[in-house]
């Protein structure tokens, strides 16, 4: 299958660009306190708040209907850069 190039299929004006815009706009050293250097490799805290905050801009709370969005969202899987993490 060819990879589809999620980003172009998202208006301008999406919220989703918003969301990941603000994020943005924090500088990484602000996540330096959440990220782990032992253990298995974890998720870019960056990557995780953005997934977030868009979840609750869709009134979705539970993680396990995060989880779904990354699945089947189109900008969650933008916001994500096609990761998946689990809810667990």
């Amino acid at each position: 299958t060819l990879p589809i190039e999620t980003s172009v299929r998202i208006p301008q004006n999406d919220i989703s660009r918003y969301v990941n815009e603000i994020v943005e706009t924090i500088p990484d050293s602000e996540f330096d306190e959440f990220r782990h250097h032992r253990g298995a490799t974890s998720y870019h805290p960056k990557m995780m708040l953005k997934i977030i905050l868009y979840a609750y801009t869709q009134s979705v709370f539970s993680g396990r209907r995060i989880e779904k969005l990354l699945h089947d969202s189109i900008r969650m899987i933008w916001l994500a850069q096609d990761q998946t993490p689990s809810y667990k």
